[in-house]
């Protein structure tokens, strides 16, 4: 992502926010035109307001720099990313992204749509025996508030990297000419982050020991709050020699100093367990050297422990070894801070050009309104067809009308001198309508005129030869029986509803009683067969998988009787108005 002007690089820390603004040179490379650092309050009882501080130090740092609207590339702090190395088996090309998001799934402790994330191939896939890469993910909604943040103090956000990637290609650009295996050790508040660059194999790994753990540990022997156990630590901390060497004659200091040496033994130790498996599983080799930077690493006496300890060559590591210093900017300052410089340095090279790892965590926010950007110049060459074609349409429409204007009068001509039919067409429609009614009452009268003998036919020829006979039928009307008065043979209930106009009755089921002969072959069996031959005729509508509402009741056999009880009811198919 190359840029030709201004660069600016946001590192929010922990303790420090520090944003910085590059030039290129005409050579190529980066010139340093000036920077700010301001501190914002590491204690971890006050998280709940580092989103407010970190708001407030941005608006300093902008102001300062007058970077308002500027593009930035920003680093998050290695304690809020989770990264993983991990090793893929032979895969053609074409799957290698389908393996990666199941590695993602399986290594990211979150759910993938809760997290934004991203990867890089480390190794050449065509050549080597197992595919490296490297995962990182942070979850979204965390990402989310400091983007927020960030855009709110009227910066762009074009990059979102992470520390320790920052620091490696902060480290290739300005120690390219070096051989073997080199540790950069990042000793910053939260987390002391190891990053192994070996040729072109890296390995980064965060500790959760830093300077803020120091300063705890100084408030809890001295009693005293964070803020002011950060401040006895700047001023008067600094690392224990051990062995031989005599305390200093306050005895504050030299508890100080013991205490500073007890944290620094036990990331040590965790430096020590990295070293080892990054050369166990990874195929790294040990570090020929160590390059020290972050806040912590200021405190004095840190180069001769890890000197003392690794009893290897240890040097504070030089951000600006190979990038130029502008005239503006006070030389002096700049080696105080150029422990804290390594990440805006590795931020402006990601802005500048192509990097050796290239990690972007934009937020979905960011990713969307990137793409509207990139979109929005064919969105204005549509906007203009669509007006270009709006307006055809609206000289195209405008002769339509008059057009149609022209044919609606003579139309109307047309419809005026036949409107004095339409009364005539009318009277004859209801004529129609009411001779269609009259022959339909009739056809209903015909076609009911045979109904019951449908009716006894079907029950005629469903039922069976032996054992079986009906004894009385009986019409039924809404599950109840037709009484013989004058108001039912006329074929009306007595009123409608709410006492109106009469409504018609209709016979809808047929209650059937008779009974069976005591016999020894199809025993009570033989209704069964008599209904189910009814349901096959087409002049009833019989519910089989309900039994009990088609044949209400049906007596078994015994032994003192000759004869049984049967109760059928069949619905009609067509009911029969009366």
């Amino acid at each position: 992502m190359a840029s030709q002007g201004p660069i600016y690089a946001l590192n929010v820390g922990t303790q420090t926010v520090g944003l910085a603004r590059f030039v290129p040179s005409s050579s190529g490379g980066l010139v340093l035109d000036g920077y700010r650092f301001t501190r914002i309050l590491g204690d971890p009882a006050a998280e709940i307001t580092r989103i407010a501080q970190t708001k407030l130090a941005l608006n300093e740092v902008v102001h300062a720099l007058k970077a308002k609207g500027a593009p930035v590339a920003y680093a998050l702090p290695g304690q809020s990313v989770f990264s993983r190395f991990v090793k893929l088996p032979p895969v053609t090309p074409d799957k290698v992204e389908q393996i990666i998001n199941f590695e993602a799934q399986q290594n990211v402790p979150f759910p993938l749509n809760e997290v934004v994330w991203d990867y890089q191939i480390l190794s050449d896939i065509s050549t080597a025996a197992q595919t490296e890469v490297v995962l990182v993910a942070i979850k979204a909604d965390g990402l989310d508030e400091l983007n927020e943040a960030i855009q709110s103090s009227s910066l762009k956000t074009s990059v979102v990297d992470i520390a320790p990637a920052a620091l490696y290609n902060s480290l290739r650009y300005n120690y390219s000419d070096l051989n073997g295996c080199t540790m950069l050790v990042d000793l910053g508040s939260r987390t002391t982050n190891l990053i192994f660059a070996e040729g072109s194999k890296v390995f980064s790994r965060s500790i959760p020991i830093g300077g803020s753990t120091i300063t705890q540990a100084i408030a809890k022997e001295f009693h005293e709050s964070f803020t002011e156990a950060e401040e006895r630590k700047c001023k008067t901390g600094y690392v224990g020699l051990g062995g031989a060497y005599a305390d200093p004659p306050d005895p504050d200091v030299a508890k100080c100093s013991k205490i500073i040496r007890n944290t620094m033994t036990r990331i040590h130790a965790e430096i020590a367990r990295s070293i080892t498996f990054y050369r166990s599983q990874q195929g790294g080799a040990q570090p020929v050297r160590i390059f020290l930077c972050g806040g912590s690493s200021s405190l004095p006496y840190m180069r001769e422990f890890f000197q003392e300890k690794f009893q290897a060559p240890v040097e504070y590591f030089n951000p600006l070894r190979n990038v130029a210093v502008s005239k503006g900017v006070s030389l002096d300052q700049v080696v105080k801070d150029a422990h804290l410089l390594g990440e805006l340095v590795g931020l402006a090279l990601r802005l500048k050009g192509s990097c050796p790892l290239e990690l972007n965590l934009l937020p979905k926010t960011v990713v969307r309104a990137q793409s509207l950007a990139a979109q929005r110049p064919w969105l204005i060459a549509a906007a203009l067809g669509l007006f270009g074609i709006l307006g055809a349409l609206f000289l195209y429409f405008d002769r339509g009308a008059t057009s149609k204007a022209e044919v609606l009068s003579s139309v109307t001509q047309q419809v005026t001198s036949l409107q004095r039919f339409d009364s005539k067409l009318k009277a004859l429609q209801e004529e129609q309508n009411k001779l269609k009614d009259v022959a339909e009452r009739y056809m209903r009268a015909i076609e009911e005129r045979d109904a019951w003998l449908r009716v006894l036919n079907a029950l005629n020829s469903a039922l069976p030869e032996n054992y079986i006979w009906i004894t009385s039928l009986e019409p039924l009307s809404g599950g109840k029986p037709l009484g013989a008065d004058r108001k039912t043979l006329e074929g009306t209930s007595p009123t409608g509803p709410r006492g109106g106009k009469p409504t018609p009755q209709t016979i809808d089921a047929v209650a059937v009683k008779g009974l069976y002969l005591f016999n020894n072959e199809a025993k009570e069996q033989i209704v069964n067969v008599f209904v189910k031959q009814l349901s096959e005729s087409p002049q009833f509508k019989l519910d089989l998988s309900n039994q009990r509402s088609v044949i209400p009741r049906l007596d078994s056999q015994n032994n003192r009787d000759w004869a049984f009880h049967y109760e059928l009811v069949l619905t009609l198919a067509h009911p029969i108005s009366l």
